[in-house]
């Protein structure tokens, strides 16, 4: 089965997109992105901290059911235009990757339809390399179907 939201990483380039189409207005894939209600939803992170300002730090978390820190990232929100883009920075705490560089844009398609466009800057070749030998595209995947189902939930 081919995957909704597509990773496109050219080969010796130290960047990555993802773009993935919605069916659901770009103002509520913004609102996923930047409201920690959603955000606890569709990611399935708890978020510890997050405001949604320029200049604002976000953080996010998620425990085993013993409660032990499996993942934790934090970063800086910049440059945010509601319901059409932001940037931020995005630390993963624990793992020895630098810190990177995503740069997100909604796009509206038509009412009811919408794009996502995440660019994402790594420190190196070999550090974006290391994170595509990850599940990275199929759990993003994984997470966006989610944020459609919970979206369109909430219009109901």
């Amino acid at each position: 089965m081919e995957l909704k939201t597509k990773v496109i990483a050219e080969d010796g380039k130290q960047e990555l997109t993802i773009e993935r189409e919605f069916e659901i207005p770009a103002s509520l894939v913004y609102l996923a992105h930047t409201e920690p209600e959603l955000i606890e939803q569709w990611m399935g992170n708890k978020v510890l901290q997050f405001e949604k300002r320029n200049h604002g730090s976000y953080q996010f978390e998620t425990t085993s059911p013993e409660g032990v820190v499996l993942f934790r990232a934090n970063g800086v929100l910049l440059n945010l235009v509601e319901n059409q883009s932001f940037v931020r920075t995005f630390e993963m705490e624990i793992t020895g990757f630098p810190i990177q560089l995503e740069f997100f844009e909604f796009q509206s398609i038509s009412e009811t339809k919408s794009k996502l466009k995440m660019h994402i800057v790594y420190k190196s070749v070999e550090q974006r390399d290391q994170i595509l030998k990850m599940p990275f595209a199929k759990g993003i995947n994984m997470a966006h179907d989610r944020l459609e189902t919970i979206t369109k939930h909430s219009l109901k």
